[in-house]
């Protein structure tokens, strides 16, 4: 049997209106550090997003959503954030902040795989 592996995520959620602190949980993160995996997925359910907030810019959630994925990918349009280790993008992604895109605190758990995990807490947590 595989030896388990440690893995740290959170959730990502949309918070349409920051002082009422309602948000929709959108997406996870996952970063299992021994085999330096970092990974998410992520989907806005913009009819949830518009239930809690009518006025709320979807499109440009969806433009700062796509720079999370930039981040966590280690993309070169995340400019200088590509450049840092998984374990500092990882950190960087699970900042609290007060902004529409926000994460849960850090989650951690144990895996056999990361890749399937994550799909598993997306759908347990998003879907």
């Amino acid at each position: 049997m595989p030896t388990p592996l440690a893995l740290d995520y959170v959730v990502l959620r949309i918070v349409p209106r920051v002082a009422r602190e309602e948000f929709v949980n959108t997406g996870v993160i996952l970063y299992a550090p021994t085999v330096r995996f970092l990974g998410c997925r992520i989907a806005l359910d913009a009819r949830r997003v518009r239930a809690l907030d009518p006025g709320a810019d979807v499109a440009a959630i969806e433009q700062h959503l796509d720079g999370v994925r930039a981040v966590c990918e280690g993309a070169a349009a995340a400019g200088e954030l590509a450049r840092l280790t998984a374990t500092e993008r990882f950190q960087w992604l699970a900042a609290p902040r007060s902004t529409v895109i926000q994460p849960s605190p850090i989650r951690t758990g144990v895996c056999q795989d990361p890749l399937t995990a994550l799909a598993e807490l997306f759908v347990e947590l998003v879907g």
